[in-house]
């Protein structure tokens, strides 16, 4: 195993951040945290890369201890936290030279590893890091995680506040650098994302929920969904919400996902109830369960 979690504990006060949580993450696997902020992410990964010690539990990464062998994991992992943290005012090469030098590399060393990211930021090389775009900060943050070959890299909310075409370019990469051999732990506020991955832990309130495959997660779960949609949207979520066997209501996109608890459940006597309620337009259809759908569930 690459990673390897156990009842790890942290707690900033009284409050705690992550509560007894444990996971493994096979080498060269792409896994994701998958949660809304405040879940325990970040907590997470500064303790997986040395930066926080943790309460309670234990936890190595590339087979070493995160306590005992802090600075043989600081040279063996890339880490991106959610926040740009380069040199804003250094250019683009002098940051990624900056962090060659402090790894004892040169770019040209290992260049084949971030060439396919590099050639897309190289046309701005002299342009100051506080200077570039949100994707283009997120490609050379990248970059100056890489520049080392490490072996396990962290990407913490990499593609939060950036725009679609480039979250898409970057999942990407992504994909291209896990071919290499790396493996990848990258958290993520966006539901979305977490199909990219090849196992999941859905995180809230600093405990994990459920770990497995997208696919699994998704097959496995066993209510039906329905999308339902009429004229008057506030409305129709309030009479749903009224609907005496109703199990869940919460909007997604241009539906409203509805969860009844009936096993004798009948969407057209749903229609009837709605209409007396004075709904017009209404739309009733068995819609597909997302990762979003359990996790609200859960």
């Amino acid at each position: 195993m690459s990673i390897i979690v156990q009842n790890i504990s942290k707690s900033y006060n009284k409050i705690k951040a992550i509560d007894a949580i444990s996971f493994e993450v096979k080498e060269g696997e792409l896994f994701g945290l998958i949660g809304p902020d405040g879940a325990g992410k970040t907590t997470i990964f500064r303790t997986l890369t040395t930066l926080l010690l943790a309460n309670e539990g234990s936890a190595t990464v590339a087979g070493f201890d995160v306590v005992k062998d802090y600075v043989a994991i600081r040279n063996s992992v890339g880490y991106m936290p959610g926040k740009f943290s380069l040199y804003q005012d250094l250019t683009v090469e002098e940051n990624l030279k900056f962090f060659a030098t402090i790894f004892g590399t040169t770019i040209e060393e290992n260049y084949d590893l971030i060439k396919d990211i590099y050639i897309q930021i190289e046309p701005f090389k002299t342009r100051r890091a506080g200077a570039l775009s949100g994707g283009m900060k997120q490609k050379l943050a990248l970059c100056c995680a890489l520049i080392h070959a490490p072996k396990v890299l962290f990407l913490d909310e990499p593609t939060t506040g950036v725009d679609p075409v480039s979250r898409k370019e970057f999942w990407e990469m992504l994909k291209r650098l896990q071919k290499k051999g790396i493996t990848i732990l990258v958290s993520t506020p966006y539901m979305d994302e977490a199909v990219l991955c090849d196992r999941i832990a859905l995180i809230q309130k600093g405990s994990i929920l459920k770990i497995d495959s997208p696919e699994n997660i998704i097959k496995k779960y066993d209510k039906v969904i329905y999308n339902i949609k009429a004229k008057n949207r506030h409305q129709l979520i309030l009479d749903l919400k009224k609907y005496p066997s109703q199990y869940s209501v919460f909007a997604f996109g241009e539906f409203i996902h509805y969860i009844d608890n009936s096993s004798t459940f009948n969407s057209i006597d749903l229609q009837h109830y709605l209409e007396k309620q004075n709904n017009t337009e209404i739309e009733i259809k068995i819609g597909n369960t997302t990762i979003e759908d359990v996790f609200m569930d859960l």
